[in-house]
């Protein structure tokens, strides 16, 4: 099969970097962070052989993407904006959105506002939320407490920039494997760390490993490497610094279902469902076409690498469903 092709499109006022394999109905799938499209090279594969259109830009603020510098810019309404652009200049009506972490993000709220243009949606790791009363970053403060709350570091512009890109390789590789399923079995089976205090770091919290993890290559952890060194780590972060002006603007869709038929996949050793169970729990009533919701054991968070063909037969199996191939009708 011909590897992926790469493109420059421009969408909503800026330039996404695109990777494209395939053709036939048209599946976005959305990265995460700290990620870049790359993220879905296992997917895109699978995808394009069972006869789809597998499209996975480097999102606003990431790789060759463009990166705007005032946060404001990375509200979840300019990120929609993005993807239905990214549709129009694709030729297409409408789509499969799926995505992983803040991707997933995008895609609840992309398919919660515009269900016209995005069909369905597989959410990887992050469930749906809607939104509350509660202005996201003072819930965060409630429930972190003295604890350090590493969306709150992020919030001050220049503060984690600092941290984080002053040595990129040893973030990367230590944010990778803390938070999959590999770094959840070290946690256990060592003792318990007392809790980073409120004006620590976040590689504090980190594990920095001597290997990679098994899932990431020498030459993937390259490319995620030389990505981020050459872009930085503002625009990423910009995501976490809009929550709050995002909030804003979603207030006329408080407590709003997601209509559209909908899967959901994440990690057992995600540490991130410490926050989200409730969320995750609810998601019957939250999305009620949600066909499945599909928890892997001994998976962490960076669900589509670390477990590649569960993924891709839950994936293929719902789209089987909601986008039909020529070939399966």
């Amino acid at each position: 099969m011909d590897a992926p092709t790469h493109q420059s499109i421009e969408t909503n006022g800026i330039r996404l970097q695109v990777a494209i394999q395939g053709d036939g109905p048209l599946v976005l799938l959305c990265h995460g962070f700290p990620e870049t499209s790359h993220s879905w090279r296992h997917q895109m594969q699978a995808l394009a052989a069972a006869g789809y259109r597998a499209v996975a830009p480097d999102l606003r603020g990431y790789g060759e993407s463009s990166r705007p510098d005032a946060s404001d810019a990375y509200t979840q309404l300019h990120i929609a904006g993005d993807l239905v652009g990214l549709v129009d200049a694709l030729g297409e009506k409408s789509c499969v959105l799926v995505g992983h972490d803040w991707g997933a993000v995008a895609t609840w709220n992309a398919a919660l506002m515009r269900p016209d243009r995005f069909r369905a949606v597989a959410a990887l790791s992050i469930p749906y939320a809607p939104r509350t009363d509660q202005q996201p970053t003072r819930a965060l403060r409630q429930f972190a407490g003295e604890r350090f709350s590493y969306v709150l570091y992020f919030q001050a512009p220049g503060v984690a920039e600092a941290e984080l890109e002053a040595d990129v390789p040893r973030l990367l590789r230590a944010v990778y494997h803390t938070h999959s399923g590999a770094g959840a079995a070290q946690r256990a089976a060592g003792p318990p760390n007392p809790p980073v205090p409120r004006n620590g770091r976040w590689l504090d919290t980190l594990i920095d490993p001597a290997p990679l993890p098994a899932w990431l290559t020498p030459a993937d952890f390259a490319l995620y490497s030389d990505a981020f060194t050459r872009s930085g780590l503002r625009g990423p972060l910009n995501w976490y610094r809009a929550i709050d002006r995002t909030w804003e603007l979603m207030a006329p869709w408080r407590n709003t279902p997601v209509t559209v038929p909908a899967l959901f996949m994440c990690g057992a050793e995600d540490r991130g469902l410490l926050f989200y169970r409730p969320a995750v729990e609810a998601l019957p009533q939250t999305v009620p076409q949600l066909t499945k919701s599909v928890l892997l054991a001994g998976c962490g968070h960076w669900i589509q690498q670390e477990r590649p063909d569960e993924v891709n037969a839950a994936l293929l199996e719902f789209l089987a469903v909601v986008a039909p191939t020529q070939r399966a009708r």
